[in-house]
C-alpha cells in the first residue's frame, strides 16, 4: 500500500491530507502548536443576547462562552474545556428543551466545523457549491441553525480552539481515546449539572473522529453517570477503523469506498452515457458489485484467474472513470490518494479528499499522489478568519492565546493493541440496553475520508437486538465530508435534523 486510509482520520481535517506517502512514512504534525498552561483561575463566563431567523421563526437566545475546569479528585485544575453554548430564550419548560452536545474530530479539532458551518446561529459564508469565496471573508446569520429544535454546545477539546491543560499538567495525557472519554465526558456531567438539564432531553453531533467519540461517549455517559441519552446524530464518521484503512491482509475498504468514487465521477462526468444519466442507478451497480464481485476477487488475492480479473478491471474502470491501466498498475485496490490524482490527471486537476468535487490545479503532474487537498485549503482561511472575529467580537470572549483549529495531537492513544480501533461494540452495548436511543447518520457521496458505506457497514455488523436496528436512519448528501458547505446539503441537513430532534 502506498498510503492507508487510517491516516485519513486520525489527523484533523485540512492539513492532514497532503501528497500521499508510501506506508510507514511518519505524516507531519498539522501545525507548530505549543501548548500553553492556563492559569489556576478559569474565565468567567460570558453571556450576549442575539436573534436570528429560522426557517421564518424569529429565535432570541443567549449565547454563554466560557472555560469549564476539568477537576481532579483534590479539586484542583487538570484542564480548561472552552465551550460555546446557545440557550432558546422565552421557554416556559426549559426541561422539556432538547440540548445537543457538539464536537468535531481529528483527534485534534476544534468544533469550529459544525458550529460556524452548520448548527450554530451565525455560519461561514461561502460560495453557493462550497467552494472558497475570495478574501476578506465574512459571517451571515445561518438560517438553516438547528437552534429552533435544540439547544446547543459546542465543545473545544483539550488542546484544541481556547482549551488547555492546568499549570504542571502533562498534555498528551489526555491524547488518548479513554482519556478524551473521560475529560469530555467530565464536561458535559459538569455543564449539565450547572445548568440544571439533567431532565433535558441530551443529544451527542460528532463528525469524523467525533463520530468514535460520541459512540463511546454514549457508553461512557450511561456507565460512569447512569446519563442515558435520546439520540446520536453520527456525521461524516468513523466506527471502525479497519473499515478505512486499507493495508496487507485487510481489502475491506476497497469495495466500501468504491460507491464514493462512482459519485466523484458522476458529479465530474466521467462515467460511460448509462451511468451518466442516472445517479441512483450508477450508485446500486457500484454497491452490487462491491459486495459480490469485487469483494469475490479481492478475496482471492493471487489466485485470481487472469480472465477474472480482467472482467473486474474493466467494470471497475467503467464505475469509477479511471483507465484500466491505473488500476491494474495498483493490483484492483486503488486508494483514495490514487483516484483523486487519476481522475482528472488529463485535466491537470487534482480532486478534494473531504470533498471530491472540488479541484484544485495539480503543481507537480508528474508526481504519483496530490500534494495538497483542494477541500481542506477551501474551508481553512473562511473558518479561522470567522471564528477568531466571531469569539472576540461578537461573542466578546477575550483570550490573548492563539485559537487552534487544528492541533497536532499525534500519538494518540487507540488502546488497541494488534487490531483496529473499533467503537462498534461500545455503541451496540449502550444501543442494546437504552431501547430509546436514536442514530442518524448523515454523509456525503463525495467523502473520500469516510466514505458513508463504512459506517453502514459498521452498524450492520452490530450485535445488535433487531427491534433496535429500527432506531438507526440514514441521509446522504451531495456533497463530501463537510456536506453543509453545500447550501442545498445544508438545507437538507437542517430538515433531517428537526425531525430527528422532535419526541
Amino acid at each position: 500500500m502506498k498510503k492507508n486510509f487510517l491516516s485519513s482520520c486520525l489527523l484533523a481535517l485540512a492539513a492532514c491530507l497532503r501528497a500521499a506517502e508510501p506506508t510507514g512514512a511518519n505524516p507531519p504534525a498539522t501545525n507548530s502548536f505549543v501548548v500553553a498552561k492556563i492559569p489556576d483561575a478559569a474565565h468567567e463566563p460570558v453571556r450576549v443576547t442575539n436573534t436570528v431567523t429560522i426557517a421564518g421563526e424569529r429565535v432570541t437566545y443567549v449565547a454563554e462562552t466560557g472555560m469549564l475546569p476539568i477537576l481532579k479528585a483534590d479539586g484542583t485544575s487538570r484542564a480548561s474545556v472552552f465551550y460555546v453554548a446557545y440557550t432558546r430564550l422565552g421557554m416556559t419548560n426549559t426541561a422539556a428543551r432538547p440540548v445537543t452536545f457538539c464536537f468535531n474530530g481529528g483527534p485534534g479539532s476544534a468544533s469550529v466545523w459544525l458550529h460556524l458551518g452548520a448548527l450554530g446561529p451565525r455560519r461561514v459564508k461561502m460560495n453557493p457549491d462550497g467552494s472558497q469565496p475570495a478574501p476578506p471573508f465574512s459571517l451571515v446569520d445561518n438560517e438553516y441553525s438547528i437552534l429552533n429544535a435544540s439547544d446547543l454546545v459546542f465543545i473545544d477539546p483539550v488542546a484544541t480552539g481556547f482549551s488547555r491543560v492546568a499549570k504542571d499538567e502533562k498534555t498528551d495525557e489526555f491524547f488518548g481515546d479513554e482519556a478524551d472519554l473521560d475529560c469530555v465526558g467530565e464536561f458535559i456531567r459538569l455543564w449539565t449539572t450547572r445548568h440544571e438539564r439533567w431532565l433535558s432531553p441530551k443529544f451527542l453531533c460528532g463528525e469524523s473522529y467525533g463520530v468514535f467519540r460520541a459512540a463511546g461517549l454514549a457508553d461512557h455517559l450511561r456507565d460512569h453517570y447512569g446519563m442515558y441519552l435520546n439520540g446520536l446524530v453520527l456525521v461524516s464518521g468513523v466506527l471502525d477503523f479497519a473499515t478505512i484503512s486499507g493495508d496487507t491482509g485487510n481489502d475491506l475498504p476497497y469495495p466500501l469506498i468504491l460507491p464514493a468514487y462512482t459519485a466523484a465521477a458522476f458529479y465530474h462526468q466521467k462515467l460511460p452515457a448509462d451511468l451518466q444519466s442516472d445517479l441512483t442507478g450508477a450508485l446500486a451497480e457500484a454497491r452490487t458489485f462491491a459486495k459480490g464481485e469485487f469483494t469475490t476477487a479481492l478475496q482471492q488475492g493471487a489466485a485470481l484467474p487472469a480472465d477474472e480479473r480482467a472482467k473486474v478491471v474493466a467494470e471497475l474502470a467503467r464505475l469509477t472513470g479511471l483507465k484500466p491501466q491505473v488500476i491494474e498498475d495498483n493490483n484492483l485496490r486503488v486508494d483514495e490518494g490514487v483516484f483523486r490524482k487519476q481522475l482528472l490527471h488529463d485535466e491537470g486537476l487534482i480532486l478534494g479528499a473531504y470533498d471530491a468535487r472540488l479541484t484544485g490545479r495539480d503543481g507537480d503532474p508528474a508526481s504519483a499522489y496530490p500534494g495538497f487537498d483542494p477541500a481542506s485549503t477551501a474551508v481553512m482561511g473562511p473558518f479561522s478568519a470567522a471564528m477568531n472575529s466571531y469569539v472576540r467580537s461578537e461573542l466578546k470572549f477575550e483570550d490573548d492565546l492563539p485559537y487552534e483549529l487544528l492541533a497536532s495531537v499525534q500519538p494518540w492513544n487507540y488502546g488497541a493493541r494488534n487490531n483496529y480501533a473499533n467503537a462498534s461494540g461500545k455503541l451496540a452495548d449502550v444501543m442494546n440496553q437504552n431501547p430509546y436511543l436514536k442514530i442518524l447518520v448523515l454523509g456525503g457521496r463525495c467523502d473520500l475520508v469516510c466514505p458513508i458505506d463504512t459506517i453502514k457497514h459498521s452498524l450492520s455488523h452490530m450485535p445488535l437486538a433487531e427491534a433496535q436496528r429500527e432506531n438507526i436512519s440514514y441521509a446522504e448528501f451531495d456533497a463530501g465530508h463537510m456536506m453543509y458547505i453545500n447550501l442545498p446539503d445544508l438545507q437538507k441537513m437542517q430538515q433531517e435534523l428537526e425531525k430527528f430532534l422532535q419526541p
